[in-house]
């Protein structure tokens, strides 16, 4: 078990977003993060050796907002890798992923952190909607069940990658390393599960899949 100083980043979450030419949605995602009503939070925006203007963007928010960090990745690697090295890089306690794409409503990180404490969880995950190419919800609402275990979740795949919160105090980092396959983000939460966690659901929609 890793050993960690909590006392200056007990309560910070960190947001990993992996960037691929996400120039289109970047600027958006950024200041939805911005938004929210919880606000120790650290942005880490892991560049994937874009080709686009994502980069630019990035440094341009991270110079107005020391909480946005961005990373730049020597060569092209995927979701999976890009993740895992916004996760080597955290500072926080808690950790989300974030697509640039996808959306969060304003009080995603607050709601989701009072339903981590008040379960004693390590591993919660929301509802979420649907939206169209320009964020606007189509009313198909995914609704999620209270807990997951491992067996529920091999049969059960509403877990979505955005609305994903971890707490690493409870469940090591190493262990929130994805794996390199396809549907990376499936197969971790099967290997969290698997490890003898229970996946907690918030059944409240909280963030949008653009």
């Amino acid at each position: 078990m890793e050993i960690r100083d909590w006392k200056e980043y007990a309560d910070t979450v960190s947001i990993i977003v992996p960037m691929y030419n996400a120039g289109r949605f970047l600027a958006e995602t950024i200041e939805m993060v911005q938004k929210q009503t919880y606000a120790d939070w650290e942005l880490l925006l892991v560049d994937d050796c874009s080709a686009d203007d994502s980069m630019e963007i990035a440094k341009r928010y991270a110079e107005q907002d020391d909480r946005i960090h961005p990373i730049i990745q020597e060569r092209n690697v995927g979701a999976a890798c890009t993740r895992n090295a916004g996760i080597g890089q955290a500072k926080g306690r808690f950790l989300c992923f974030l697509d640039a794409d996808d959306i969060w409503l304003e009080d995603k990180l607050a709601k989701e952190m009072a339903y981590m404490r008040a379960q004693n969880a390590g591993f919660v995950f929301t509802g979420y909607e649907f939206a169209d190419e320009n964020g606007r919800g189509t009313g198909k609402i995914v609704q999620v069940p209270e807990t997951l275990s491992y067996k529920q979740a091999l049969g059960n795949t509403t877990i979505f990658t955005t609305t994903v919160m971890f707490d690493t105090a409870r469940i090591d980092k190493t262990l929130l390393q994805m794996p390199e396959i396809k549907s990376e983000d499936t197969a971790l939460w099967w290997k969290v599960l698997r490890n003898g966690y229970t996946a907690y659901g918030l059944n409240e929609n909280l963030a949008k899949y653009r």
